[in-house]
C-alpha cells in the first residue's frame, strides 16, 4: 500500500479545487509540482493519478466532498485495489472486482443519484455505429501510447525496446502499443526513428492509399490545419512524393513545426499563417491535389485521454464547432485542384461534426464521397477519430 495515500488523497483534491480547464491538466500539474518543489517523482505520480480519476468519474458520482469522488473513482478505475487500500474501508475492499456493472452498483448505493448516463451526458449526439456502453466504458480507462516506426527504421527500433527490456505490442509492422507511462525518450530519437502519434491518427495513411499513392509525379499537398504536423509527416512517410504545404492560424504553431521538421527531414515545403475562417482569405498557391483538414473540434473522441475535458465541456460548444468547420470547408475546397482530392478529418464522435459534414460537404458543387469511416480506437485503448475522404470530379 501507499505509505502516504490520504496526504495524496487531500493533495489531488486540493489541486482539483484550484484547476479550472483553462490549461490541459497535464500542462497544469506540471507546473504546479514545478513550484511545489516538496513533492517526489512518486508523489507527482500518485497524486496525477487521483486527479486524472476524479475528473473521468466527476459528472456522474453525486456527493458534496472532493475526496470521496477521488475514492469512488479509484474504486471504479481499477480491477484491483492497487496501492490505494490505505483509504478504503472493508466493505470497499471487499466489493472490490473486475465487473464494471457490479462496483457501479456498488457506488450508486453509497451515493445516491449517480448515473452512469452521466458520465458521458452527450450519448444522443454520438455518430452512428458506435456501441454506447463499450464507448461509454472506456473512459474509466487510460489509453495507450502508440508509436509510429518511420520507414526503414523497423530494426533498430524494435532492437532498442528489447535491448531495454521494454513491455510494447507490434499492432502493425510500423505500429507500436506501449504502457502509458512508458519513459522512451531516452531510448528512441522522437521524429527521426519513431513519431508518438495515437493509434487512430496512424490510421489516417488508410485514406493516402488511393491510385495517387504511387504517382509519378509530385503531389501537391495542403495541410490547412497543421497543429503539430502529426499527419503532414504521416503524408510524407506514406506518400512521399510531395510538395508539402502548411497552414495554421497561430504563428507559434508554425516554428514549433519548422523545428519539428527539421528532426524529421523535411526540408522543402512552404508554410504560411492563415485564418480559414476569414470569407476573403487569399492563398497564392493555386490549386493542390490533395487537402487534408483536420479541423478544430470538440475532441470528444480523445477525453478517455484528456478526461478533465469531460467536466469542463458544455453542450453549445457542439454546435459552434460544427459552424466554425463549416466557415473552413467553404473556403478551402476551392483550393482542391479537378481530380483533387479533400480528406476530412476530426478527433470528435459527434454526429454533427463528422456525418453531417460530410452531407454538408457533399451539398458542394463538384465533390463526391470517396470512403468515410468512424476509427473506434475505445476498441483497443485508442483515441477515436472519423475521418471523410471526396474526391473533385
Amino acid at each position: 500500500m501507499i505509505k502516504y495515500a490520504h496526504q495524496y488523497l487531500r493533495s489531488a483534491s486540493a489541486i482539483i479545487d484550484v484547476y479550472d480547464g483553462s490549461l490541459p491538466l497535464a500542462i497544469f500539474l506540471k507546473q504546479y509540482f514545478k513550484q511545489q518543489k516538496k513533492f517526489g517523482s512518486k508523489d507527482r505520480r500518485y497524486i496525477a493519478q487521483a486527479c486524472y480519476c476524479y475528473f473521468r468519474l466527476a459528472r456522474a458520482i453525486v456527493s458534496d466532498s472532493v475526496e470521496e469522488k477521488i475514492k469512488a473513482s479509484l474504486f471504479l478505475c481499477y480491477t484491483d485495489i492497487n496501492e490505494w487500500g490505505a483509504v478504503f474501508p472493508e466493505e470497499w475492499k471487499s466489493g472490490w472486482n473486475d465487473d464494471i456493472k457490479t462496483k457501479l452498483g456498488f457506488v450508486t448505493k453509497k451515493f445516491p443519484g449517480t448515473k452512469e448516463q452521466n458520465i458521458f451526458p452527450w450519448m444522443n449526439e454520438l455518430s452512428g455505429g458506435i456501441d454506447n456502453e463499450k464507448f461509454l466504458y472506456s473512459h474509466f480507462v487510460q489509453p495507450d501510447l502508440f508509436l509510429r516506426i518511420r520507414p526503414g527504421k523497423e530494426k533498430y527500433v524494435l532492437q532498442k525496446l528489447n535491448e531495454q527490456q521494454i513491455t510494447y505490442k507490434q499492432i502493425k509492422p510500423d505500429c507500436l502499443a506501449l504502457p502509458n507511462s512508458s519513459k522512451i525518450d531516452a531510448i528512441l530519437e522522437i521524429d527521426k526513428e519513431v513519431v508518438i502519434q495515437d493509434y487512430s491518427s496512424q490510421r489516417i495513411k488508410e485514406f493516402f492509399q488511393f491510385k495517387i499513392q504511387n504517382s509519378k509525379f509530385k503531389i501537391e499537398l495542403w495541410d490547412c490545419c497543421a497543429a503539430s504536423g502529426g499527419k503532414s509527416i504521416l503524408a510524407y512517410d506514406t506518400l512521399q512524393n510531395i510538395e508539402l504545404t502548411v497552414s495554421d492560424v497561430r504563428p507559434a504553431i508554425l516554428q514549433n513545426l519548422k523545428e519539428r521538421f527539421e528532426k524529421v527531414g523535411i526540408k522543402n515545403y512552404q508554410s504560411f499563417v492563415a485564418d480559414l475562417t476569414n470569407p476573403t482569405l487569399k492563398i497564392q498557391h493555386s490549386k493542390f491535389n490533395i487537402i487534408l483538414c483536420d479541423a478544430p473540434c470538440s475532441g470528444s473522441g480523445t477525453w478517455g485521454r484528456t478526461p478533465e475535458q469531460l467536466c469542463f465541456f458544455t453542450d453549445g460548444k457542439i454546435n459552434e464547432y460544427a459552424s466554425l468547420q463549416k466557415k473552413i470547408v467553404n473556403n478551402v475546397l476551392g483550393k482542391v485542384a479537378d481530380g483533387g482530392y479533400f480528406l476530412y478529418i476530426t478527433c470528435s464522435v459527434f454526429k454533427k461534426e463528422n456525418e453531417e459534414m460530410v452531407s454538408f460537404i457533399q451539398q458542394q458543387s463538384g465533390f463526391e464521397l470517396v470512403k468515410m469511416e468512424l476509427l473506434k480506437g475505445y476498441e483497443v485503448k485508442a483515441d477515436s477519430m472519423f475521418a471523410a475522404l471526396f474526391s473533385r470530379k
